[in-house]
């Protein structure tokens, strides 16, 4: 087990930040962390990272207890805190260079480690520049070089796309993707396509609380009270039609010749709509489920 979070709770006077909350995380796992604003998700952070203590239940990073052996907690894990601090006035080889004998690495192995990690976050033509010369999205990437010069077995990363344009958020998303390959790595964030494009697995939390825990595919499957069908054909055809299979609910016109036909949870009428296209000389072009948004699915967790 990499992360192991038991029974968490932090309260700040008469505020339940976190509530009794526990879930893991396996090695080699991408965990989206996920809640609105004020959920709990960046208190938890701070404790698993040891800048905070927990009012009552445990963290286990790599088998070490966050309260118990927090120096071995520190050196597992690689933190990215949502306000990305960085020292502007150092260059970006000189600060990573500063950083690595942080963490005791010295010589011949703290310049190859560096090399490394402005290697693979894509700072190379960047490294001779000061850091308060970067745009937003170099900064980011100096932030996840620094979180990975000492090569921790778990990556923490609170809200790492916050504020980057498009194009930036791309990048970002497959370092990350990347760097999951070979290590565990918690993330936060408000996007709902970051989570779809490259987490294992989900864990949402509202108010303090756990609401959600469980892989994306399992966690979209769960919260479908009804079926969504999308049917493609060549030509316009009569919805009252497709309203007589069995298990449907309604049928709508979604555009063009596509129609949304929403049935019954445990209903498949793929055959049905077959028949029905054969019987009629309907020349049907496509079929396909619509998946239950992620969005939708957030905003039914988190709504209350």
């Amino acid at each position: 087990m990499s992360v192991e979070v038991k029974n968490l709770s932090k309260i700040f006077g008469s505020q339940r930040a976190v509530d009794d909350i526990s879930f893991t995380v396996e090695q080699g796992q991408i965990l989206g962390f996920l809640g609105p604003n004020g959920a709990g998700k960046s208190t938890t952070m701070k404790i698993a990272t040891c800048y905070l203590p927990p009012t009552a239940g445990t963290i286990e990073v790599n088998g070490y207890d966050v309260v118990q052996n927090p120096m071995a907690v520190r050196r597992s894990v690689g933190y990215l805190p949502e306000h990305n601090p960085l020292y502007l006035d150092m260059y970006v080889h000189e600060y990573l260079q500063f950083v690595a004998s942080v963490y005791g690495l010295k010589g011949k192995l703290a310049k190859v480690r560096v090399q490394e990690m402005v290697e693979l976050c894509g700072l190379t033509q960047e490294q001779s520049k000061k850091i308060g010369a970067l745009s937003k999205g170099y900064r980011q990437r100096v932030g996840l070089a620094q979180a990975l010069v000492h090569d921790p077995k778990v990556l923490i990363l609170d809200e790492p796309t916050t504020g980057l344009d498009p194009n930036q958020i791309v990048e970002i998303r497959a370092l990350i993707k990347r760097i999951g390959q070979d290590k565990t790595v918690i993330f936060s964030t408000h996007i709902m396509q970051e989570v779809a494009a490259i987490c294992d697995r989900v864990v949402i939390v509202n108010r303090g609380k756990l609401v959600a825990n469980s892989d994306v595919t399992s966690l979209q499957a769960a919260n479908r009270s009804e079926k969504v069908t999308l049917v493609d054909f060549e030509q316009p055809v009569e919805v009252e039609a497709l309203q007589t299979i069995t298990g449907v609910l309604s049928v709508s016109l979604a555009q063009g010749n596509t129609y949304r036909v929403i049935s019954d949870k445990d209903a498949d009428i793929r055959s049905s709509v077959f028949r029905i296209a054969a019987e009629r000389n309907w020349p049907l072009v496509g079929l396909r489920q619509e998946e239950n948004s992620l969005e939708k699915i957030f905003q039914q967790l988190t709504k209350n």
